[in-house]
């Protein structure tokens, strides 16, 4: 209800996340970011690929490096093609717009999904789709019976919009991170498939739903009729995103790129940092989700009435903290800063850097740029935090 609590109450994080700022100003502070996994740098590796891609102005399809990446994408996801696109946002976007191409059109999916909170409202504001938002289930899927009822509802009436398109996130941001099982998806499309509805799903963090379920991703993406994936998250590229799907549906998608100003020329700087992400995958995301439960369960050994986690919840790079107790930005706010006395205590001086995730939890995301040994320093703070605010 309040995933934007942060924003939503004017904080600016900001001032916190400087290194002068807060208890301690000047003590020397290692930095453990779990905002997101967002907020990775590209590594040596990945800046020389940039560096050395070979490249051509992708606008007219002639970017070598952008073939390359689509073309093993496509046999990744096990769909016809592939199709580079500067962001996430605009994949969903796009596949919307391709598969709802009559105005008014309606689209179900979670209330809680990523594409109805955080993409500005774009499939109603630029392609004139009408959303309808469903209670999310703990585990990030929808109800079957409410879905069903409401893919039915509008047919032959004259009243209600006419259901084309049903959108799934997997992994489920804000449930967690959590992971939609094979056959919830295959229940899903067949049931969109017996009345001519087609599903769309968010792939954003699709590698690491593929990494948990120890599946290929085509095992997943064959469950759908389209799907996006992200090279800016767990993947670790500066930027792009894919949307895949089969090839007359390509063919629009391109159309609709170029509409949405999304036409890019020697991108394959891009795509090349987007292909050294897909071949870490297997090193990287199978570490990261580790680090995420080592984390959560040295969290629940703390055994503290402030701050608990289900561990049955933790799947893949994301642990969800409930704090009671006091607000969750104060514990961010806590945790963000340095002092002498940590420092006495601990022989460290950690900041760790986080988001309050509604009015009483937070979130902490995993990525490449955290280690094993990131991981025991926050949980040292948190241990330190916790004990400063006392039974």
């Amino acid at each position: 209800m309040l995933r934007g609590l942060a924003r939503a109450a004017g904080w600016r994080p900001v001032a916190l996340w400087t290194r002068g700022s807060g208890s301690g100003a000047g003590v020397p502070a290692h930095v453990v970011d779990l905002r997101s996994d967002t907020v990775t740098k590209p590594g040596p590796a990945m800046r020389r690929a940039m560096a050395e891609a070979v490249v051509g102005d992708d606008d007219y399809g002639e970017d070598p490096t952008v073939r390359e990446l689509q073309e093993k994408a496509a046999k990744l996801l096990g769909v016809d093609r592939t199709l580079f696109v500067p962001t996430n946002t605009m994949a969903n976007l796009i596949s919307v717009m391709c598969h709802c191409q009559r105005r008014g059109s309606q689209l179900l999916l979670g209330q809680e999904c990523h594409l109805h909170v955080y993409e500005q409202g774009g499939v109603a504001q630029i392609a004139g789709v009408h959303s309808h938002p469903l209670p999310d289930l703990p585990h990030g899927t929808l109800d079957l019976t409410e879905l069903e009822r409401m893919v039915t509802r509008g047919l032959g009436s004259p009243y209600h919009p006419v259901c084309e398109l049903i959108c799934l996130e997997n992994t489920h941001s804000s449930s967690g991170g959590r992971v939609l099982p094979i056959d919830y998806l295959r229940q899903v499309h067949l049931l969109a498939r017996s009345y001519g509805v087609r599903v769309h799903l968010d792939g954003a963090r699709l590698m690491n739903a593929a990494v948990a379920l120890q599946v290929p991703p085509a095992c997943i993406v064959e469950h759908c009729d389209s799907v996006s994936l992200c090279f800016s998250k767990g993947l670790g590229a500066p930027a792009g995103a894919l949307v895949g799907g089969p090839k007359d549906f390509i063919e629009e998608a391109w159309r609709l790129r170029k509409a949405l100003g999304g036409g890019m020329r020697q991108s394959g700087v891009l795509a090349a940092a987007a292909l050294v992400g897909l071949a870490d995958v297997e090193r990287v995301l199978p570490r990261d989700h580790q680090n995420a439960r080592r984390f959560a369960k040295g969290l629940q050994e703390l055994a503290s009435p402030i701050c608990s986690v289900d561990l049955a919840a933790v799947e893949t790079n994301m642990v969800m903290v409930r704090v009671d107790g006091l607000p969750p930005e104060e514990l961010c706010r806590r945790l963000q800063a340095v002092s002498a006395d940590e420092m006495a205590q601990t022989g460290h001086a950690v900041r760790v850097l986080l988001f309050p995730w509604s009015e009483r939890s937070v979130r902490a995301v995993w990525h490449r740029d955290v280690s094993a040994q990131d991981t025991e320093l926050a949980l040292k703070k948190w241990g330190f935090v916790l004990r400063q605010l006392g039974p």
